[in-house]
């Protein structure tokens, strides 16, 4: 039976479905696991191995951990030596340099969660929630030194839910890589591949997103806009606003019947309500600085005095 003989680089959790079916597909040799090094994690700062890594000593697999992998002469010495016929690369937080992209036989493929050229970058999953897209998909490249530039040797779409948020949609998602991986094994074995060149006019960028990405805005945007944010950051880096003064997370809101001024704020009995550009929203689930989470209605139960959302920008 023809079995390749693969290298896979990923680091957290989405990785592993992929990893798992590369470890135990009939036609792959899995020779090596290469990931980044222990970080400090939770309140004690103890030092944590990536979800890859921790997958692989499980099961006893070679692996490799460091911080840039390109200037790691002994490992390349090592990926060589093994007569690799492709790497898989999957959310492994490294660019690959000129001589591991030529390593291997076949070569390097990278699964990104976009139909590419769309979403380049690090972020696919929650701006196709921002930008309320109806599908995302799949894609697997042929990498080349350019960010998610190569050609696409395989894609297929996958629908998105109206109410799907970004840690739903991410869990999802690291299954169907894994489907993706399994088709292009498939492809390979039948020596069907075929490189398909990406349209440079159509690429649109999902960059590294950052904590006041989250701030909501509601004078100056749509209510679809705003419930989009919201979905796409939940769960991270989450969505917030002020709430006289203090710092709000937004964990849930929806439209509401109420007509008020863009960037305005008031207690509907009970409920509270913000104004965007055409309507307004009710902040249904929220959790106050310094408080634990609850309904719109806990919270204002607690305030007796009148209620100011801002962007903490005035």
């Amino acid at each position: 039976m023809k079995k390749f003989r693969v290298a896979f680089c990923g680091t957290p959790d989405f990785s592993v479905p992929t990893l798992d079916l590369l470890a135990h597909h009939p036609h792959i040799d899995l020779r090596l696991v290469i990931s980044m090094p222990d970080r400090p994690s939770g309140r004690g700062m103890d030092l944590k191995s990536p979800e890859v890594i921790e997958y692989a000593k499980t099961h006893k697999i070679p692996f490799v951990q460091c911080e840039n992998v390109n200037k790691e002469a002994e490992l390349l010495d090592k990926l060589k030596s093994e007569e690799l016929d492709f790497i898989v690369v999957l959310a492994f937080a490294q660019f690959l340099g000129t001589d591991l992209l030529n390593i291997a036989k076949i070569g390097c493929f990278n699964i990104h969660t976009s139909i590419l050229p769309k979403y380049r970058g690090a972020a696919p999953i929650q701006y196709a929630l921002m930008n309320g897209d109806t599908e995302t998909g799949v894609s697997i490249q042929k990498m080349v030194k350019k960010m998610d530039a190569g050609d696409l040797v395989h894609f297929h779409t996958v629908a998105i839910s109206p109410t799907e948020n970004g840690g739903q949609l991410y869990t999802r998602l690291k299954y169907q890589a894994a489907l993706a991986m399994n088709d292009l094994i498939q492809i390979i074995l039948n020596k069907k591949m075929i490189q398909t060149p990406q349209d440079e006019g159509k690429v649109s960028f999902a960059p590294t997103l950052k904590k006041e990405d989250g701030l909501l805005d509601f004078a100056h945007k749509s209510r679809q806009e705003i419930l989009n944010l919201v979905r796409a950051l939940d769960p991270w880096p989450g969505t917030y606003c002020f709430l006289n003064g203090k710092r709000l997370k937004v964990l849930l809101a929806e439209n509401y019947h109420a007509k008020i001024a863009p960037g305005k704020s008031q207690n509907d009995m009970g409920s509270l309500i913000v104004g965007c550009l055409d309507g307004s929203l009710r902040l249904s689930e929220i959790q106050l600085e310094g408080k634990k989470a609850c309904s719109d209605r806990e919270l204002l139960n607690g305030i007796k005095t009148e209620i100011i959302i801002s962007t903490g920008k005035e």
